[in-house]
C-alpha cells in the first residue's frame, strides 16, 4: 500500500511540469468527444433495450416501472462509460504512454538503464489484445450484474485488470529485460492490480473519469520504474542470458 501511495504522490509531483498536462489531456478530450457522440446516438436505444429485458420487465410487472427505467439508464451509462474508457486507454497506451514514459524516465529515473526492447508493434499488440480480452470478459460476466452490487464492482474489476495488463507491460518492456519483466509481474501482481483499481475508481467521476487512463499511465510509470530500480539494487540480474534468449 505504501508503494501505491508513493507512486500516486510522485504522479502528483509530475504535474509541476507543463508537458505532463498535455500528455494527460490529449486522450481524455478525444474520449469525451467519443462519449458525447455515442450518448447522442445510442443512449436512448440502450435504455429501451434494457427496459425490455429481464429483470427490468419483472421489476416493471411488480409495479415499479420507474425503478426498472432507472436501472436501465444506469446500465446504459455504464456501457457507454466502459466503451469510452476503453477508447481512452487505447489512445493512451498507443500514442501517449511512449512520450510520457520517455519524459518521466529522463527527469525522475535517469539512472535506470533501458535494457528492454522498445517495440511499437509489441506494445500495440499488447494493448489491442488486452482490449479484446477486456470486452470478452465484460460481456461474459454481464449476467452477474443481476446480483446486487456486482453491477458496480464488475466494471471496476475489468478496468483495473485492463490498467494492469496494458500499462505494466508497456512501461517495463522498454526498461526491463524479459527476466525482470516476468519477476515484477509475478511479485507485484496484487499491488499492480490495486493501483489499477484505485485509478479505475476515477472513471466514475463525471468528465474526470475519461482522463483516468492517462492518470493511470502516469501512476504506473512511477510505480513500475521505481520497482525496477529496487529490483536491480537488490539482486544480480543475468542480462546476457536474457538478451540471448
Amino acid at each position: 500500500m505504501i508503494e501505491i501511495l508513493t507512486a500516486l504522490q510522485r504522479s502528483l509531483s509530475s504535474f509541476g511540469r507543463g508537458k505532463v498536462w498535455l500528455y494527460i489531456i490529449e486522450p481524455g478530450l478525444l474520449a469525451v468527444l467519443f462519449m458525447v457522440g455515442v450518448s447522442i446516438a445510442f443512449l436512448n436505444y440502450l435504455i429501451t433495450s434494457f427496459v425490455e429485458q429481464p429483470p427490468m420487465t419483472w421489476i416493471a410487472d411488480w409495479g415499479a416501472e420507474w425503478l426498472a427505467r432507472a436501472l436501465a439508464a444506469l446500465g446504459a451509462w455504464l456501457v457507454i462509460l466502459s466503451a469510452s474508457y476503453l477508447v481512452a486507454i487505447l489512445l493512451t497506451a498507443v500514442f501517449v504512454l511512449p512520450r510520457l514514459l520517455s519524459h518521466v524516465a529522463a527527469t525522475d529515473y535517469p539512472d535506470l538503464a533501458k535494457l528492454g526492447e522498445d517495440s511499437v508493434v509489441a506494445s500495440t499488440w499488447n494493448s489491442v489484445w488486452a482490449a479484446v480480452l477486456f470486452v470478452v470478459g465484460w460481456v461474459v460476466t454481464l449476467p452477474l450484474w443481476l446480483i446486487p452490487g456486482l453491477g458496480v464492482f464488475l466494471p471496476l474489476f475489468w478496468m483495473a485488470w485492463l490498467n494492469r495488463r496494458t500499462f505494466t507491460y508497456d512501461v517495463l518492456s522498454v526498461h526491463a529485460i524479459p527476466g525482470e519483466l516476468r519477476e515484477l509481474r509475478q511479485r507485484k501482481a496484487m499491488p499492480l492490480f490495486g493501483l489499477g483499481l484505485v485509478m479505475a475508481t476515477l472513471s466514475y467521476v463525471p468528465v474526470l473519469g475519461l482522463f483516468a487512463p492517462s492518470l493511470a499511465a502516469l501512476a504506473f510509470i512511477h510505480y513500475c520504474l521505481d520497482s525496477l530500480r529496487q529490483l536491480r539494487r537488490g539482486a544480480v540480474v543475468s542480462i546476457s542470458a536474457d538478451k540471448a534468449a
